[in-house]
This record gives C-alpha cells, sequence and structure tokens, in this order.
C-alpha cells in the first residue's frame, strides 16, 4: 500500500499562500479589494484569520503577491505558446482558452487597477507588472522587426505601448458585444498594426 508522502513545512506553507491567493482572486473578483476582508478571504479558502496573518503581512501584501504571480503565469504562458512557427495562430488558441473566463479575469484586472488608484503606496507595484508586459510586448515588435528587415515607424517602447493599450480597451468591448466581437480580436487588431507598421516602413 503505497502511503501518501506528508508535506514538509515549507510546502505546507507554499501550498496555504497559494490557496490564499485564489481564494482573495475569487472574491476580489465578486466583491472587490475593498469589499473581501481578510476573514472572508479566510475562510473562503478554509483557514483561520490567523493562518492568514501567518502568511501575509496584511491584505495589500497579498494584493501584491497576486499581482506579480498572475502577471507571471500570464507571460509564462504566451511566452512558451508563441515559441513556435506560427505564433499568430497560437495566440488565437490563447484568448479563445481565456475567453471562458474574460469576465471573471477583468473584474479581477479592473479591481487591481482600482485599488492601485485609491491607494497611491500600490502604484509602484502595479507599475511593475505593467512594466513586464510592455517589455514583453517590446521585445515581440523588435524581433518581428529584425526578422523582416524592416526598421519600424516609432520607437518599439511606444508601439508596445500601444499594443498592451489597445488590448485592455478590446478586452472590454468584447465583454460587452460578445456577439459582435470575436474572442481573437486581439490577436487579429496586433497582427493588423504589426504588419502595417513593418509594411509602411519598409515601403519608406
Amino acid at each position: 500500500m503505497n502511503r501518501k508522502r506528508r508535506l514538509t513545512r515549507e510546502e505546507q506553507k507554499m501550498r496555504t499562500r497559494e490557496e490564499l491567493r485564489a481564494s482573495a482572486a475569487q472574491l476580489f473578483a465578486e466583491k472587490g479589494v475593498n469589499g473581501a476582508s481578510v476573514e472572508q478571504i479566510a475562510e473562503n479558502a478554509g483557514y483561520s484569520r490567523g493562518a492568514f496573518y501567518s502568511n501575509f503581512k496584511d491584505k495589500n501584501e497579498l494584493v501584491s503577491e497576486l499581482l506579480e504571480e498572475r502577471t507571471r503565469c500570464e507571460l509564462e504562458e504566451v511566452t512558451q505558446i508563441t515559441a513556435g512557427k506560427a505564433p499568430f495562430d497560437a495566440l488565437r488558441d490563447w484568448h479563445r482558452a481565456r475567453a471562458e473566463n474574460l469576465d471573471d479575469w477583468l473584474s479581477l484586472r479592473t479591481e487591481l487597477l482600482l485599488y492601485a488608484m485609491r491607494n497611491p503606496s500600490f502604484r509602484p507595484r502595479m507599475a511593475d507588472c505593467e512594466r513586464v508586459a510592455l517589455h514583453a510586448h517590446e521585445s515581440s515588435i523588435e524581433s518581428a522587426a529584425a526578422g523582416a528587415h524592416a526598421e519600424l515607424p516609432a520607437p518599439a517602447q511606444l508601439l508596445a505601448l500601444i499594443l498592451h493599450t489597445l488590448e485592455d480597451g478590446l478586452l472590454f468591448q468584447r465583454m460587452l458585444f460578445p456577439d459582435e466581437i470575436s474572442d481573437e480580436v486581439v490577436v487579429d487588431a496586433a497582427e493588423l498594426l504589426l504588419r502595417t507598421w513593418l509594411r509602411s516602413s519598409s515601403d519608406g
């Protein structure tokens, strides 16, 4: 008979933190960051208030860690799937899969942005995570330009900001008009812009 290996203290601590983060993500999307108390987050995860404070100094630390985790996981997923020969096709599949949970994803992102607006001390952490996404866009644009032997019409940093901002707006429009806007609208727009930028630069 195989006995299940007992978790080490460090492994148990990591699991507890993961479950508290998952609980917080769910409640933040439902109630907002300010509407979800420490007690509710702990209880929803099956832990006590004391367990929460054994893992996080306060709710602000949990919010920061949740934001960083979500940013890192999303970047790792996108980086992995775009490493192949057909990155736009892979991105379309990824966006179609994410569309199933789009409302929850947008709710959580919106709540984190609102939290940053209401808590100036949190803004640098939010900015750091946004910068990770912007750098990823910037690298992709520079790689595409290098592969096409084209000169970009503007600094890659500016073009990355345009793409990243456009993504947010398009996802909100997708939520409001699900029957009129496709799940892959972000990829369609990014591909259109990138091809236009590269073509205009080569034509010039």
